[in-house]
């Protein structure tokens, strides 16, 4: 199997999170992986927040509707999209969709990348935006679409059922 597709099917969304620091050098790998990700007209209308603060990674917990495995990881990423980036060549379409996409094959790029580091993630989306733009001081132009504990796993759950090829996909000849 190659080496991506194995680590495409090996990775997990990871909730539990041994008290381990990262390293600076893999750190530097998952912003790489962030930043190379390819984006509507290469404009990369979008920012990452990485949160080490242990009071901050709290907050953002709370924010997420109480989902304290996040304040238990010792990297938190949020991402963002930046609507000064994108509005002016693509409109509303790049704010609402194009711009949300770019920061999810970043997001993307991050959790593969951690995976093939001994690290895990999960991708959260379910939190309240306004608490999280508070939380972090953010711009109006920028708005949190993602947020992403990383850590190593105290736990690696079992891979969970897919769907069959024919209800997944539809040939179109």
């Amino acid at each position: 199997m190659d080496e991506v597709l194995k680590a495409v099917k090996e990775r997990r969304s990871i909730r539990s999170f041994l008290k381990k620091e990262i390293p600076d050098d893999i750190i530097k790998k998952l912003i790489e992986a962030l930043i190379w990700a390819p984006s509507a007209g290469n404009l990369q209308a979008r920012k990452f927040y990485f949160v080490k603060n242990k009071d901050t990674k709290g907050k953002l917990a709370q924010a997420a509707l109480y989902q304290t495995f996040i304040a238990d990881a010792p990297l938190v990423i949020v991402g963002c999209i930046d609507k000064n980036k994108i509005f002016p060549r693509y409109g509303q379409r790049g704010v609402q969709l194009y711009a949300i996409q770019d920061v999810a094959t970043s997001i993307t790029n991050a959790m593969l990348v951690a995976h093939e580091n001994g690290l895990g993630s999960c991708w959260v989306g379910a939190f309240r935006e306004e608490e999280v733009s508070k939380i972090l001081a953010l711009p109006k132009h920028l708005r949190a679409v993602v947020i992403l504990p990383v850590g190593y796993p105290a736990y690696v759950p079992s891979a969970p059922p897919r769907v069959s090829i024919n209800e997944a996909v539809e040939f179109v000849e």
